[in-house]
């Protein structure tokens, strides 16, 4: 079994930044990607960012250049770095984590933008 606990989420005025960090526990062996998804209301959930063991990323062509992802192998954790926020970025974000052939899930934390 593993665990994702995800921290940092919050309320915060527009243009204004929050880092996001989630961290996994349990029976790891090796984790493939982490990433982080978003569900805004009304709306899929949809992927905000991406990151392989060996560090290349991937993001949504909404959030490039403004958010930024990374990890700590030793730590089992990923990060999301979010620049320059928008309302727009409001929503429950979710870090997930590849382990073998399966695909973790955190609780989610509420992010908030307010202008």
């Amino acid at each position: 079994q593993v665990q994702l606990v995800e921290s940092g989420g919050g309320l915060v005025q527009a243009g204004g930044s929050l880092r996001l960090s989630c961290a996994a526990s349990g029976s790891i062996f090796s984790i493939n990607a982490m990433g982080w998804y978003r569900q805004a209301p009304g709306k899929q959930r949809e992927l905000v960012a991406a990151i392989t063991s060996g560090g290349s990323t991937n993001y949504a062509d909404s959030v490039k250049g403004r958010f930024t992802i990374s990890r700590d192998n030793a730590k089992n954790t990923v990060y999301l770095q979010m620049n320059s926020l928008k309302p727009e970025d409001t929503a429950v974000y979710y870090c997930n984590a590849e382990v073998g052939l399966t695909l973790y899930w955190g609780q989610g934390t509420q992010v908030t933008v307010s202008s």
